[in-house]
Protein backbone atom coordinates (compact mmCIF):
# COMPACT_ATOMS: atom_id res chain seq x y z
CA UNK A 1 0.00 0.00 0.00
CA UNK A 2 1.05 3.56 -1.07
CA UNK A 3 1.81 5.59 2.18
CA UNK A 4 -0.72 8.35 2.87
CA UNK A 5 1.15 11.98 2.43
CA UNK A 6 1.11 13.23 6.00
CA UNK A 7 -1.48 16.07 4.98
CA UNK A 8 -3.70 13.57 2.82
CA UNK A 9 -6.47 11.77 4.66
CA UNK A 10 -6.65 8.21 3.98
CA UNK A 11 -8.82 6.99 1.49
CA UNK A 12 -9.42 3.64 -0.42
CA UNK A 13 -7.55 4.78 -3.49
CA UNK A 14 -6.73 8.24 -4.91
CA UNK A 15 -4.36 9.63 -2.66
CA UNK A 16 -2.13 12.18 -4.17
CA UNK A 17 -3.72 12.94 -7.01
CA UNK A 18 -6.82 15.38 -7.20
CA UNK A 19 -9.49 14.45 -9.50
CA UNK A 20 -8.71 10.88 -8.51
CA UNK A 21 -9.17 11.54 -5.12
CA UNK A 22 -12.41 13.68 -5.67
CA UNK A 23 -13.79 10.55 -7.68
CA UNK A 24 -13.19 8.07 -4.82
CA UNK A 25 -14.21 11.08 -2.03
CA UNK A 26 -17.41 11.99 -4.15
CA UNK A 27 -18.95 9.45 -6.54
CA UNK A 28 -17.19 6.15 -6.24
CA UNK A 29 -19.54 3.82 -4.26
CA UNK A 30 -22.75 6.92 -4.05
CA UNK A 31 -26.17 4.97 -5.11
CA UNK A 32 -26.61 5.91 -9.11
CA UNK A 33 -30.17 4.49 -10.16
CA UNK A 34 -31.66 5.92 -14.09
CA UNK A 35 -30.85 3.93 -17.27
CA UNK A 36 -28.78 6.69 -18.82
CA UNK A 37 -26.69 7.14 -15.70
CA UNK A 38 -25.87 3.70 -15.64
CA UNK A 39 -25.64 3.24 -19.48
CA UNK A 40 -22.46 5.78 -18.97
CA UNK A 41 -21.17 3.83 -16.04
CA UNK A 42 -21.14 0.49 -18.16
CA UNK A 43 -19.94 2.50 -20.83
CA UNK A 44 -16.82 3.67 -18.88
CA UNK A 45 -16.29 0.85 -17.47
CA UNK A 46 -15.75 -0.92 -20.70
CA UNK A 47 -13.50 1.51 -21.91
CA UNK A 48 -11.63 0.85 -18.72
CA UNK A 49 -11.03 -2.80 -19.27
CA UNK A 50 -7.60 -3.02 -19.74
CA UNK A 51 -6.24 0.19 -18.91
CA UNK A 52 -6.34 2.21 -15.42
CA UNK A 53 -9.30 3.87 -13.98
CA UNK A 54 -7.77 7.20 -13.82
CA UNK A 55 -7.21 7.07 -17.64
CA UNK A 56 -10.88 6.68 -18.38
CA UNK A 57 -11.26 9.44 -15.55
CA UNK A 58 -9.13 11.78 -17.20
CA UNK A 59 -10.79 11.49 -20.40
CA UNK A 60 -14.15 10.88 -18.72
CA UNK A 61 -15.63 14.24 -20.46
CA UNK A 62 -14.18 14.34 -23.26
CA UNK A 63 -16.02 10.87 -23.72
CA UNK A 64 -19.44 12.44 -22.71
CA UNK A 65 -19.07 15.05 -25.36
CA UNK A 66 -17.93 12.53 -27.89
CA UNK A 67 -20.60 10.34 -27.53
CA UNK A 68 -23.53 12.85 -26.43
CA UNK A 69 -23.82 12.62 -22.69
CA UNK A 70 -23.90 8.79 -23.27
CA UNK A 71 -27.78 9.17 -24.14
CA UNK A 72 -28.98 6.01 -25.35
CA UNK A 73 -31.28 7.49 -27.55
CA UNK A 74 -29.00 9.20 -29.24
CA UNK A 75 -26.12 6.83 -29.05
CA UNK A 76 -28.40 4.25 -30.51
CA UNK A 77 -28.65 5.98 -33.51
CA UNK A 78 -25.24 6.20 -34.26
CA UNK A 79 -23.96 4.88 -37.82
CA UNK A 80 -20.50 4.14 -39.35
CA UNK A 81 -20.10 8.48 -40.05
CA UNK A 82 -19.93 8.05 -36.08
CA UNK A 83 -17.78 5.49 -35.46
CA UNK A 84 -15.26 6.81 -37.96
CA UNK A 85 -15.81 10.04 -36.48
CA UNK A 86 -15.27 8.41 -32.69
CA UNK A 87 -12.16 6.83 -33.79
CA UNK A 88 -10.69 9.72 -35.21
CA UNK A 89 -11.09 11.52 -31.98
CA UNK A 90 -7.53 11.48 -29.96
CA UNK A 91 -9.28 12.87 -26.59
CA UNK A 92 -11.07 9.57 -25.96
CA UNK A 93 -10.40 5.58 -26.11
CA UNK A 94 -9.66 4.74 -29.92
CA UNK A 95 -10.80 1.15 -29.35
CA UNK A 96 -12.97 0.04 -32.01
CA UNK A 97 -14.05 -3.06 -29.99
CA UNK A 98 -15.07 -0.30 -27.06
CA UNK A 99 -16.95 2.41 -29.46
CA UNK A 100 -18.84 -0.58 -31.22
CA UNK A 101 -19.56 -1.71 -27.55
CA UNK A 102 -21.26 1.25 -26.36
CA UNK A 103 -23.52 1.75 -29.39
CA UNK A 104 -24.97 -1.84 -29.19
CA UNK A 105 -25.14 -1.25 -25.49
CA UNK A 106 -27.13 1.79 -26.46
CA UNK A 107 -29.56 -0.11 -28.41
CA UNK A 108 -29.78 -2.81 -26.01
CA UNK A 109 -30.73 -0.29 -23.35
CA UNK A 110 -33.67 0.91 -25.85
CA UNK A 111 -34.27 -3.01 -26.14
CA UNK A 112 -34.75 -3.52 -22.29
CA UNK A 113 -37.21 -0.48 -22.19
CA UNK A 114 -39.40 -1.95 -25.23
CA UNK A 115 -39.57 -5.15 -23.32
CA UNK A 116 -40.78 -3.12 -20.61
CA UNK A 117 -37.57 -3.63 -18.23
CA UNK A 118 -35.07 -1.66 -16.91
CA UNK A 119 -31.47 -1.11 -16.98
CA UNK A 120 -31.76 0.70 -13.62
CA UNK A 121 -34.00 -2.19 -12.32
CA UNK A 122 -31.60 -5.06 -14.12
CA UNK A 123 -28.29 -3.93 -12.27
CA UNK A 124 -29.53 -3.02 -8.89
CA UNK A 125 -31.58 -6.49 -8.74
CA UNK A 126 -27.47 -8.18 -8.66
CA UNK A 127 -27.15 -6.58 -4.99
CA UNK A 128 -25.89 -9.02 -2.87
CA UNK A 129 -26.81 -9.19 0.54
CA UNK A 130 -25.09 -7.59 3.11
CA UNK A 131 -21.47 -8.59 4.02
CA UNK A 132 -18.23 -7.35 6.09
CA UNK A 133 -16.55 -4.67 5.12
CA UNK A 134 -13.43 -5.19 3.20
CA UNK A 135 -9.99 -4.14 5.54
CA UNK A 136 -7.69 -4.13 2.88
CA UNK A 137 -7.52 -3.97 -0.85
CA UNK A 138 -6.56 -7.47 -0.79
CA UNK A 139 -10.05 -8.73 0.37
CA UNK A 140 -11.82 -6.94 -2.49
CA UNK A 141 -12.31 -9.33 -5.32
CA UNK A 142 -11.88 -8.82 -9.01
CA UNK A 143 -15.80 -9.92 -9.73
CA UNK A 144 -18.36 -11.96 -7.75
CA UNK A 145 -20.81 -14.60 -8.36
CA UNK A 146 -23.81 -11.53 -8.69
CA UNK A 147 -21.61 -9.83 -10.27
CA UNK A 148 -21.19 -12.72 -13.01
CA UNK A 149 -25.02 -13.13 -12.70
CA UNK A 150 -25.52 -9.49 -13.97
CA UNK A 151 -22.49 -10.26 -16.61
CA UNK A 152 -24.64 -13.07 -17.96
CA UNK A 153 -27.81 -10.87 -17.68
CA UNK A 154 -27.00 -8.44 -19.68
CA UNK A 155 -25.20 -10.16 -22.04
CA UNK A 156 -28.54 -11.97 -22.80
CA UNK A 157 -29.83 -8.70 -23.22
CA UNK A 158 -27.66 -7.88 -26.39
CA UNK A 159 -24.95 -5.98 -23.89
CA UNK A 160 -21.11 -6.31 -24.98
CA UNK A 161 -17.75 -5.64 -23.25
CA UNK A 162 -19.59 -6.82 -20.29
CA UNK A 163 -18.09 -9.50 -18.22
CA UNK A 164 -17.84 -10.07 -14.16
CA UNK A 165 -14.82 -7.92 -14.04
CA UNK A 166 -16.60 -5.09 -15.98
CA UNK A 167 -19.91 -5.72 -14.15
CA UNK A 168 -18.41 -5.84 -10.61
CA UNK A 169 -16.59 -2.56 -11.36
CA UNK A 170 -19.69 -0.91 -12.42
CA UNK A 171 -21.61 -1.82 -9.74
CA UNK A 172 -18.83 -0.42 -7.14
CA UNK A 173 -18.98 2.70 -8.69
CA UNK A 174 -22.81 2.37 -8.41
CA UNK A 175 -22.78 1.63 -4.95
CA UNK A 176 -24.60 -1.17 -6.10
CA UNK A 177 -21.59 -2.67 -3.80
CA UNK A 178 -19.57 -0.83 -1.10
CA UNK A 179 -16.25 -1.88 -1.11
CA UNK A 180 -14.80 0.92 1.02
CA UNK A 181 -12.26 -0.42 3.08
CA UNK A 182 -13.37 -0.88 6.66
CA UNK A 183 -11.31 2.55 8.03
CA UNK A 184 -12.34 4.48 5.47
CA UNK A 185 -14.01 8.17 6.45
CA UNK A 186 -16.35 7.41 3.17
CA UNK A 187 -17.38 4.12 4.13
CA UNK A 188 -20.32 5.55 6.37
CA UNK A 189 -21.68 8.37 4.58
CA UNK A 190 -21.98 5.60 1.60
CA UNK A 191 -23.83 3.00 3.34
CA UNK A 192 -26.32 6.08 5.01
CA UNK A 193 -26.99 6.62 1.01
CA UNK A 194 -27.64 3.10 0.05
CA UNK A 195 -30.03 2.54 2.48
CA UNK A 196 -31.94 5.30 2.10
CA UNK A 197 -31.63 5.26 -1.79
Amino acid sequence: MTPVPADEPFRCFGTGDALYARYHDEEWGRPVRGDRALYERISLEAFQSGLSWITVLRRRETLRAAFDGFDPEVVAAYGEADVARLLADPGIIRNRLKVAAAITNARAVLALRAAGESLSDLVWSAAPGPRPAPETAADVPASTPESAALAAALKRRGFRFVGPTTAYAAMQACGVVDDHLRECPVRAPVEREVTTA
